[in-house]
């Protein structure tokens, strides 16, 4: 067998290096050239794996591909989020996104901060409005009612949050530091129990978002006071946003946003031709009617705007967390 000095080996792994690299480049071209798994972290139902059904739908078109949605639920969303950050960075595993996933959880556990740093924030896609509901047995008719109710009375009344450093209980709690009020926040888990208690009036108020809020709304089981979102909801024209109320920040902590993202170490041009791909979903008739019926705006899809915008809402949910003195379970 024929020794080779370290110059030659090296010589000779460098030019099967140099071979390797138009294979590559080939695949990358070709991608994707096999069904492509979309991860969503919250269990089948929820407004999250609604939204990622729709867009999975979108993105069969315009990749060309069988999309494969998949739940990993647990741990408020992070299993399924690690499951995202240790998959092969080959374009073949993206996953869903969420202000909860990306913003909460970082600032309530540190296992959060580790997994997000595996990931590359793909493209922010669309966001939903959320709204303020009372029970009707609160006597209470619009938002400058329910604000003399809770002062009337500090702690009196209880808001239904679905878990413990969920973004519905950041919302209340912003509320109670924002407004100057005090109401009790009761977590739940899971958003299933905190409706029920809502509807039966064991506790009196529940920040929900849009599509699972309005069949109770239209029933008149719950009543709208306000609703966080750039403009007023179509479907509740007279109910006023925060940003109007004079509250501009629990509007942008109330708009819950979906995107997605991909392993950190993923090509760039596999990344991009992903981002694109995702951006032309959303945009397509279909697809733009299916969300808006949900309540689902589009957002501006700068991938340049999405890190910045985790960056600061992570920074806001800490301050938020640490004054309010969440602890997780």
């Amino acid at each position: 067998m024929t020794r080779l000095s370290p110059r030659a080996l090296t010589r000779r792994l460098s030019l099967l290096a140099l071979g390797l690299l138009p294979l590559a480049a080939l695949a990358q071209s070709d991608f994707p050239s096999k069904p492509v798994k979309l991860v969503v972290p919250f269990a089948a139902g929820g407004s999250t794996d609604l939204v990622a059904r729709v867009i999975a739908d979108g993105l069969r078109t315009t990749l060309g591909q069988a999309v494969v949605v998949d739940n990993r639920a647990g741990a408020g969303g992070l299993l399924g989020t690690e499951v995202v950050s240790q998959a092969a960075p080959d374009g073949y595993t993206i996953g869903m996104a969420t202000a909860s996933t990306m913003t909460v959880n970082p600032a309530l556990y540190p296992r959060a901060e580790a997994i997000n740093a595996k990931l590359q924030p793909l493209v922010n896609l669309v966001s939903m409005p959320s709204v303020y509901m009372v029970h009707p047995g609160m006597g209470v008719k619009d938002f400058a009612g329910f604000v003399t109710a809770l002062k009337a009375k500090p702690n009196h009344y209880s808001a239904a949050v679905p878990g413990v450093g969920s973004l519905g209980q950041l919302m209340v709690e912003s509320f109670n530091d924002t407004v100057g009020v005090k109401m009790a926040n009761v977590p739940y888990r899971g958003s299933g129990p905190a409706l029920n208690d809502a509807l039966a009036g064991v506790v009196q108020i529940m920040p929900d978002q849009i599509p699972s809020a309005m069949p109770h709304i239209k029933s008149g089981k719950l009543l709208p006071v306000a609703v966080a979102s750039s403009r007023r909801i179509t479907e509740l024209p007279d109910v006023p946003t925060f940003k109007e109320l004079g509250y501009p920040e629990l509007n942008d902590l109330g708009i819950s946003w979906f995107g997605l993202v991909i392993p950190a170490k993923t090509p760039p041009a596999i990344a991009e031709k992903l981002r694109a791909a995702a951006i032309q979903a959303v945009h397509a008739p279909e697809t733009l009617a299916r969300l808006q019926k949900m309540g689902v705006s589009l957002t501006d899809g700068k991938s340049e705007d999405f890190p910045a915008l985790i960056a600061t809402q992570v920074k806001r949910n800490r301050a938020i967390v640490q004054k309010a003195g969440i602890k997780p379970e």
